[in-house]
């Protein structure tokens, strides 16, 4: 009996594997043993990196909203607690936004959450 070595699918997986390596540095992206592990390792920085950019960005707002209200005579953690106390719902990506295109409006979200704590 003839030995089966698959030749096509195998072909085709090693295809795909060096397709995700392309871009890669020195041999990584033409030798298929080394290819393997660096798409792994892609991988699982990509995977990390999509959590991470969420804390990110959470972390942006949150300087952006610190960095609006201290003008106003009220830090950040103190702001917070105002509009929750004044049952203002509001996500924080928003309340950046708002911060940068239009400080009318979060100079009076600044005052109901200063009146909520008094």
């Amino acid at each position: 009996m003839a030995r089966v070595t698959l030749a096509v699918p195998s072909r085709r997986r090693r295809k795909k594997v060096l397709d995700r390596a392309k871009g890669f540095y020195g041999a990584t992206k033409k030798r298929i043993r080394v290819a393997y592990d660096a798409v792994d390792k892609a991988n699982s920085y990509s995977f990390i990196g999509r959590k991470q950019k969420k804390r990110q960005y959470r972390r942006l707002w949150t300087i952006r909203i610190n960095v609006a209200c201290r003008p106003l005579g009220i830090n950040y953690s103190k702001f917070m607690n105002g509009l929750k106390k004044a049952n203002i719902a509001i996500n924080r990506k928003v309340l950046s936004d708002i911060a940068i295109r239009d400080s009318e409006a979060f100079q009076k979200l600044v005052e109901k959450a200063k009146e909520a704590l008094a």
